[in-house]
């Protein structure tokens, strides 16, 4: 750990991450809210989430354009400047007694559209700011305060509930703020590339390039599928209320569960990285990931379901760190941008996809059955790309050679 902490461009890189990513997770939390208690409609919360979703699709290609165009740090900084002030507009709308639906859906839109943006420009600036060989290390280190963010965020925001809305958003704009502070401080050799038009050719070049190279066509269409098939977000209301009865307090613990075991593993990572059998351990933390699933959607014992989420958290984290840390080494810095932007829209879309997926089969199967159906298709789909994909499958070293 001592090398990394000798790169103070990446701890301040970090630092601001940390501060974004909690206000982003407070603001999406205090706007879903205020939607509900404008509207009182599960609908229009379903309308946040696609307001946000639909844009990110759209801006997904100009956005790792202009990560390998622009300076990374910079458009980040922008990134964090706008929901920054989107956050000061609900601030005002809220005390202003002018918030709306109507307004709630427009900033959710302006959120949507920035989020490849800033995923596309963070992605492709880690490797610039540390050593190829700490890249690994930087990863669960980085993975693990992301992971602190997304528990501790949501958690800041419910006890800031109780000052006000208000209250909430104006955290946001001061996190905002400081993790615009730190960020502006961050400097890494920024080489200009040499000025091209946009065209359909170089927005898709990052698309071209996944399609050629099986390691990273094979390690981001796993976790396509992975999530897709084996995740039981959506059902966990179902799960608290008819199947372990614990209630909203216990919805809390199972939902905050994953994180928790995530966290953990991404400290484990970044003391002892791994080094051998990356291939080999991606596929066997999928399929652990899968096997969690059974578990949990079989339990009847809320103690057993933690535990299972908990480890599906973990296993989950060794696929992210393996999958993000291949897809820095196998591309050219001229491409990541483009690669991560390609990268965020498949998270995006197994994401989404596969809380459809969640309750179409729950409906059909009931949700016990769409839970472990899931899990055991996570487990089969590991087995299969271990035979379409080789060249992952026996990759030993995250720097091949």
């Amino acid at each position: 750990m001592t090398s990394i902490l000798h790169h103070r461009a990446f701890l301040r890189f970090l630092a601001a991450r940390i501060a974004g990513t909690a206000a982003q997770q407070m603001l999406l939390l205090a706007l879903a809210w205020q939607m509900y208690g404008l509207t009182g409609s599960a609908w229009d919360l379903g309308l946040v989430g696609l307001a946000q979703f639909a844009p990110s699709l759209l801006a997904a290609l100009p956005a790792g354009h202009a990560a390998d165009r622009f300076h990374r740090a910079r458009l980040v900084l922008a990134c964090y400047a706008v929901q920054a002030a989107v956050a000061l507009a609900l601030l005002a709308a809220t005390r202003g007694g002018w918030a709306s639906p109507a307004v709630i859906l427009g900033l959710s839109v302006v959120l949507g559209g920035l989020r490849p943006f800033q995923m596309a420009a963070q992605q492709a600036l880690l490797p610039a700011l540390v050593p190829t060989d700490l890249l690994p290390r930087a990863m669960a280190l980085g993975s693990a305060g992301i992971q602190g963010a997304v528990i501790g965020g949501p958690a800041l925001a419910g006890l800031l509930f109780v000052a006000g809305l208000d209250v909430v958003y104006g955290s946001c704009v001061a996190l905002f703020g400081l993790g615009i502070a730190v960020l502006a401080g961050v400097r890494y050799d920024h080489v200009p590339p040499p000025r091209e038009p946009a065209t359909w050719g170089t927005l898709l070049a990052g698309v071209r390039y996944i399609g050629r190279n099986r390691v990273l066509l094979g390690a981001i269409t796993l976790d396509l599928f992975a999530v897709l098939l084996g995740g039981a977000t959506a059902l966990l209301p179902i799960y608290a209320a008819e199947i372990l009865h614990v209630g909203p307090t216990g919805l809390g613990l199972l939902r905050s569960a994953p994180a928790v075991g995530a966290l953990a593993m991404a400290t484990v990572l970044a003391r002892w990285p791994l080094a051998r059998h990356v291939g080999h351990k991606l596929l066997v933390s999928v399929a652990v990931f899968g096997g969690c699933m059974v578990v949990f959607g079989l339990s009847t014992s809320f103690a057993l379901s933690l535990a299972a989420l908990a480890v599906s958290g973990a296993a989950d984290m060794v696929s992210v760190i393996v999958r993000q840390t291949l897809a820095q080494i196998e591309t050219p810095d001229a491409m990541r941008g483009r690669v991560a932007a390609v990268n965020t829209v498949f998270i995006g879309a197994s994401n989404q996809l596969g809380e459809f997926e969640s309750g179409a089969t729950a409906a059909w199967l009931g949700p016990v059955g769409s839970v472990v159906a899931g899990g055991i298709g996570t487990v089969l789909v590991a087995a299969l790309w271990l035979r379409l994909f080789a060249p992952l499958a026996r990759r030993d070293r995250f720097v091949d050679g």
